[in-house]
């Protein structure tokens, strides 16, 4: 399968291709508003790789050219930048591909890191309304802590809660995420359940960042 990773420069697109491209064989496309920087992003995730002796396809393109040429196509941007991405991509997304949001919504104070709902109810939910009628929405990967997801020497032993309102959508979804070793995928739901999922990361900034020892928390649920 080939997967698309919209702002696939950033940390969690760097986790995500990473990971996929270390333990499976699905293609990963990075994508973002500057072709070369995600082609340069390309290279140096293949680069990393490869001196860990995996081969890896991995390529960089424009947003939208990155969508066209996917069957599943991440939104890894920050959430302001969520309806205008899938906007922006809308015409290259065809009947059958898969739209995946794991952006959360967070305000930071002193006091530490706040869920920030959205009017939608959840940035997934933003996501859904955005997408095309006939592209499914799914949430997930909201929770993982990019940097332990981009660091291969860390195993991972944690969950992600996956929620959408397509039953084959979501199965997709769960299987890729379990394609990345020490990912378990769990079933949370419709859309309507995100907002719960997404409150979640900032609990978890919260507490790995007032214990030590706990940097790059993540859940597991037993």
């Amino acid at each position: 399968m080939r997967i698309a990773l919209l702002g696939g420069t950033g940390e969690i697109g760097e986790g995500l291709a990473l990971r996929w491209g270390h333990d499976s064989d699905h293609d990963i496309v990075i994508g973002s508003r500057d072709p070369e920087k995600a082609r340069e992003a390309a290279d140096d995730y293949e680069s990393e790789l490869a001196d860990r002796g995996v081969d890896a396809k991995i390529t960089g393109f424009e947003n939208a050219m990155a969508a066209d040429r996917a069957d599943v196509v991440v939104l890894a941007v920050p959430p302001y930048h969520v309806a205008d991405t899938v906007d922006a991509v809308a015409d290259s997304l065809a009947e059958g591909d898969i739209l995946v949001s794991p952006a959360t919504g967070m305000q930071h104070d002193e006091d530490g890191f706040h869920y920030h709902r959205p009017d939608a109810g959840s940035v997934t939910a933003i996501a859904a309304d955005a997408a095309p009628d006939e592209v499914p929405v799914v949430g997930a990967f909201h929770n993982l802590a990019a940097g332990r997801l981009a660091d291969l020497d860390s195993d991972l032993g944690i969950d992600t809660l996956v929620v959408a309102d397509d039953e084959s959508a979501k199965a997709t979804v769960s299987s890729l995420a379990e394609d990345i070793n020490g990912l378990r995928a769990l079933d949370a739901g419709g859309v309507a359940n995100a907002s719960e999922i997404e409150s979640v990361t900032p609990l978890l900034i919260n507490v790995a960042m007032n214990n030590d020892g706990l940097h790059d928390l993540g859940v597991r649920f037993d």
